[in-house]
Formats: C-alpha cells, sequence, structure tokens
C-alpha cells in the first residue's frame, strides 16, 4: 500500500526474474515423483510458449518452486496466474485433494537487475537441494532441476499427463521446453560456464560443512519416500520485507529504485485522474487496470541494455 492505493508490481518488458511460490501450509505436495515431474514441466512449457516465456531454470522442491525467467514481452504476469492455475489444478487432482493448492500468500516475484544477479539466483536456485542438506549434488535431486539442460543446452520433451488432461482438448500432446540464455546476459557459453562453477564451489562448500559438523543427507531415496502431506520443519520467519530487486550493484540499485518511484508516482498521478474522470494514460507496466478497466497505457519503451557486471 502507498497512500491508500493499493499498486501493481511493475511488469516492463526485458526483465529477468527469479519466481517463487510455496505450496500451502508447507505441505510436501510437489515431492518428486514420475506423474509430479511430468506435471510440472509439462504446464511449465504449456505455460512459457503461450505467453513467451524464457526459462533460464527451473527446481520444483517438494514444497515450492523457483523459476528463473526473462520476461521479453511484459507477460509475466499473465504467465505466473496462468502457470499457476494449471499446475494447481493437475496437481491437486493428482494428490486427490481438493483444496487450495497454494499458500495464500503471493508468489514472491524478484526483478534481476544485472548479469552478476542473475547468475546468483540461478545458481541459488539450482543448488536449493544441496544447501537444505537433502542431496549431496544438485544432479542428484530426484524432482524437476533443469540445471544440466541448460549447461548442455539439452531440449526438455514432455508429454501430456494422462491423469487431468484430457485427450481430445486444446492441450498440445507433447511440448518441448527449452532453458535459454538470451542474448541480454552475453556470451552464452561463458554464462553457463560461470554457473557451472559455482554450483561446484557450493557443493564442494556443503561437503566440507558437513564433514566438519558429522551431519549426512537425507539422500534421493529419502525424498522419495517422504509423504506428500508432510510439511516442512524448518523454522518460518514471518514479517520480513518481501524483496522485490536484486543487485549487489549500488548505482545499479539507485538507478531501478528510481525507475521504480518514478512509475508509482506517474501511476498514482494518473489513477486520480482517471477516478476524476479526466483524461489519464497509465505509465507503461499498469497491468490490471489494462486489462480489467480499459484505460490507456503509454506503449513499451525499448529494452535497455543489462548491465554486465
Amino acid at each position: 500500500m502507498a497512500g491508500g492505493v493499493t499498486l501493481p508490481r511493475d511488469v516492463l518488458p526485458g526483465q529477468f526474474v527469479l519466481l517463487n511460490r510455496r505450496c500451502a501450509q508447507r505441505e510436501f505436495l510437489l515431492r518428486p515423483d514420475d506423474e509430479a515431474n511430468q506435471t510440472f514441466l509439462y504446464c511449465l512449457a504449456v505455460a512459457a510458449e503461450k505467453y513467451g516465456i524464457e526459462v533460464i531454470i527451473a527446481i520444483a522442491m517438494s514444497d515450492h518452486h523457483h523459476t528463473g525467467l526473462y520476461d521479453r514481452h511484459g507477460r509475466r504476469v499473465e504467465f505466473y496466474g496462468y502457470f499457476h492455475m494449471l499446475l494447481a489444478r493437475s496437481m491437486n487432482a493428482l494428490r486427490r485433494r481438493s483444496e487450495g493448492f497454494w499458500s495464500t500468500d503471493p508468489p514472491c516475484v524478484v526483478e534481476l537487475v544485472d548479469r552478476a544477479a542473475v547468475v546468483e539466483k540461478v545458481v541459488y536456485a539450482a543448488t536449493n537441494p544441496v544447501n537444505a542438506g537433502l542431496v549431496e549434488r544438485a544432479c542428484e535431486w530426484p524432482g524437476v532441476n533443469t540445471l544440466a539442460a541448460l549447461l548442455e543446452e539439452r531440449e526438455i520433451t514432455v508429454r501430456r499427463p494422462t491423469h487431468f488432461f484430457s485427450e481430445d482438448g486444446e492441450l498440445p500432446e507433447v511440448v518441448t521446453l527449452k532453458m535459454v540464455v538470451p542474448p541480454e546476459l552475453g556470451d552464452a557459453a561463458a554464462f553457463r560456464a560461470e554457473v557451472a562453477a559455482r554450483v561446484a564451489e557450493i557443493e564442494a562448500a556443503a561437503a566440507q560443512a558437513r564433514a566438519r559438523s558429522g551431519a549426512s543427507v537425507l539422500g534421493p531415496a529419502g525424498v522419495l519416500a517422504q509423504a506428500t502431506t508432510q510439511r516442512a520443519v524448518t523454522p518460518e520467519v514471518r514479517g520480513r520485507l518481501r524483496p522485490r530487486f536484486a543487485t549487489r550493484d549500488a548505482a545499479a540499485a539507485r538507478a531501478v529504485m528510481a525507475r521504480w518511484s518514478a512509475f508509482l508516482a506517474g501511476y498514482r498521478a494518473a489513477r486520480e485522474r482517471w477516478l476524476a474522470g479526466a483524461a489519464a494514460v497509465f505509465p507503461a507496466g499498469t497491468y490490471w487496470l489494462q486489462r480489467f478497466a480499459n484505460v490507456t497505457v503509454a506503449p513499451l519503451p525499448a529494452v535497455a541494455p543489462l548491465a554486465m557486471s
């Protein structure tokens, strides 16, 4: 809230984003198994193709997912809604449940301001099961983790799951999902090499920490043996600020906050004029009012080059 007005998220085009959403009550509703993995990948591929989203990394933990993406056309809000709706309905059918699949908390959406932030969050997502003490290496996670497909430039082909989707429905029988390194990130081979090196460093550091403490990992078999009704037991921290942007560069942080402040100021001014019955042009990136109230929105700006810091 700002000034008593609920403000929408900025949905300008050309944004690198890390999307995270948690299952209801932190239950293991996404716990890996063949059908769950197939369902997640199918829904992601269908939604990404429908809205022109370029997926960089995707990982489905037992109680949440991380998806790193590039939104070239300013349609990520529609993508989130469709992907989460499709996945929730199909997973509920698979798990034979009818309650809400997702937490009532909204998805966490973090814009990755520069290349360094993209690398950091891709590595963070890929090594999530390692840092959680579930597996020794990222590639051992038995659920969805598209790190190998990203590093090997390999497409993932997924057949339509049979437990929910109609054979004569509109959705395709087979879809292909490719992990993309958008050209805005610079040389793709260099990006992949940096991600691979950082992942290896985190795996080595985790192994050293376990050796010092005597701890062990749960392992793939232990993960697969967990019940979908189990819940995460790590303490949950509530009341923290939800991050909107990610960068370690002070100048980049100032620039993106200035852009966001300008968007909010333009949105407030346009909304006041619109409510007063005057002609109003909302700033580019306005989503809800454009879709549901048919307001006039400024054209999308050209995509600014991504900082290579």
